[in-house]
């Protein structure tokens, strides 16, 4: 009697608990690949322990009253490495979160106009709150399902875009002009001509050399290069920071952007967490109208809502863990933690922690699960205490990857068929308006309307999903709500 010949089993085996949790081997990746990938994502994420205090410390309120730019800081990489470990341990994705960029100007420089700093966080906390129950109730996801796949592909190749020009815009290359025609140019006067920008662009160079001959670690290998280099270069010629006057002007255009690539003093400092809980629901009516307030809120969550669906959408898809529809793993409970972010960043006075596209530069790396998100999320709880070593990594020397992972998720591109203009438009319109206007919501906010209106007066009203008309119906009162807050006697 013989026995079938038994079949070899070429699918790789867990090597533990871990790895049986966190999905590593059968996503394809490795500890090592998913260290390095969260290393890479603290990287070019650190800059928002500086960047957010900048934003929002020194910003007088309706009262006068000020943040504290150490405090903000502080409670920035708390927040940050807190929702990023959760979001890692409960999505198991790898996806960073910190302080959104759109959010927090708007808070900063709209908000605070009307109501005090606790207000402003309190309406910040109501936004997350509304998240999490569309989240919970499916009808987030719903939304989300309702886009067609090709505007989901758009906002892929949109948030790459939008990435690079972030790049491009913090390492100097690409500059405001002053002018209204061109708005913006290269460096200055048409050059690269400061010594921070030549780094940026040999750090550049020297990362997708690496990253082109398939170097294992070879985006952190070229950011570590950058940053020695920076290091080195600042202690012999002492560049140094490039900062304003009185009257606005700049002093040493030469300089270092955000930060200086030196230590100077200690390396440790004790975090000051006295924003915790300093927030207030005790709204002024006299001073601020009801419907001001619910025009911030809306705002707040068009902004949030449709920024982390794009740019969930396209991390997802730059990971290879996305379907043809563009879903991804667990993606409910990561829509639901995403709005806990917003509550979180609220409650601790740093704005909105949302998803933050800088991620992708981890998952260029490598990293495919939430394991590399405990690296990240650990790195930021770190940084807490080492806030004069996070601000060494330059941010021209962070930008390099910023173009790097554009780059690839540029590529998505080739999977739309432009044959039928009905696609071509909104797609256009996606791609370019997002960093066009420095907005992942504005890009996707002009696909959608766009979508809706070519669709149905081109004879295809019926190919067009119920609640696709309804948020492109939202998307036109976001797009419109400067007139509408003057026609209700409102203003933000």
């Amino acid at each position: 009697m013989t026995t079938a010949p038994t079949r070899p089993d070429t699918e790789p085996k867990p090597a533990g608990s871990l790895d049986r949790y966190f999905e590593i081997t059968k996503r394809g990746s490795s500890f090592g690949a998913e260290i390095r990938g969260g290393l890479v994502t603290f990287v070019t994420m650190a800059y928002i322990v500086i960047l957010n205090p900048i934003i929002l410390a020194g910003k007088p309120d309706v009262a006068g009253n000020m943040l504290d730019f150490n405090a903000v800081g502080a409670a920035t990489a708390l927040t940050a490495g807190v929702m990023t470990i959760l979001f890692g341990l409960i999505s198991r994705l790898p996806f960073g979160f910190a302080a959104g960029l759109g959010i927090n100007a708007f808070v900063a420089f709209s908000v605070v106009g009307q109501v005090t700093w606790p207000e402003a966080m309190a309406l910040v906390m109501i936004n997350g709150a509304l998240i999490v129950l569309l989240a919970a109730t499916g009808l987030r996801k719903a939304i989300f399902d309702a886009v067609p796949f090709e505007l989901k592909i758009a906002i892929t190749v949109g948030i790459g875009l939008f990435i690079a020009f972030i790049g491009f815009v913090n390492s100097g290359f690409v500059t405001a002009t002053g002018t209204s025609s061109p708005p913006v140019g290269l460096g200055v006067n048409g050059s690269v001509a400061t010594v921070p920008t030549l780094l940026f662009v040999v750090t550049l160079l020297i990362t997708g050399v690496l990253v082109a001959l398939r170097v294992k670690g070879g985006m952190l290998i070229g950011l570590v290069t950058g940053t020695v280099l920076a290091v080195i270069v600042e202690a012999i010629w002492k560049i140094g920071p490039r900062t304003f006057d009185a009257e606005g002007n700049i002093v040493n255009p030469g300089g270092w952007g955000l930060t200086v690539p030196a230590l100077n003093g200690s390396p440790i400092s004790v975090p000051d967490l006295s924003l915790i809980g300093a927030v207030d629901f005790t709204f002024d009516l006299g001073k601020v109208s009801s419907v001001a307030l619910v025009m911030i809120v809306f705002t707040l969550l068009f902004t949030n809502f449709f920024d982390a669906m794009g740019t969930m959408t396209g991390l997802a898809k730059e990971a290879d863990i996305a379907d043809k529809k563009g879903d991804f793993p667990r993606i409910k409970s990561a829509l639901v933690v995403e709005g806990v972010g917003a509550i979180a960043g609220g409650a601790t006075s740093s704005s909105s922690s949302t998803v933050f596209i800088e991620s992708g530069a981890g998952i260029g790396e490598g990293a495919r699960t939430g394991f590399a998100n405990l690296v990240t999320g650990g790195m930021f709880l770190i940084a807490m205490f080492l806030t004069p070593l996070t601000s060494i990594v330059p941010t021209e020397i962070a930008a390099a990857a910023l173009i790097i992972v554009g780059a690839m998720m540029m590529a998505q591109i080739r999977h739309i068929d432009f044959a039928d203009f009905r696609v071509l438009l909104p797609v256009f319109l996606t791609v370019t308006v997002m960093p066009l206007t420095y907005s992942i919501a504005n890009g996707i906010g002009a696909g959608f309307v766009s979508w809706v209106i070519i669709h149905a007066f081109s004879g295809r009203a019926k190919q067009i999903s119920p609640l696709l008309w309804v948020v492109g119906a939202g998307f036109l009162i976001f797009f419109a709500r400067g007139p509408i807050e003057m026609l209700f006697g409102a203003s933000i």
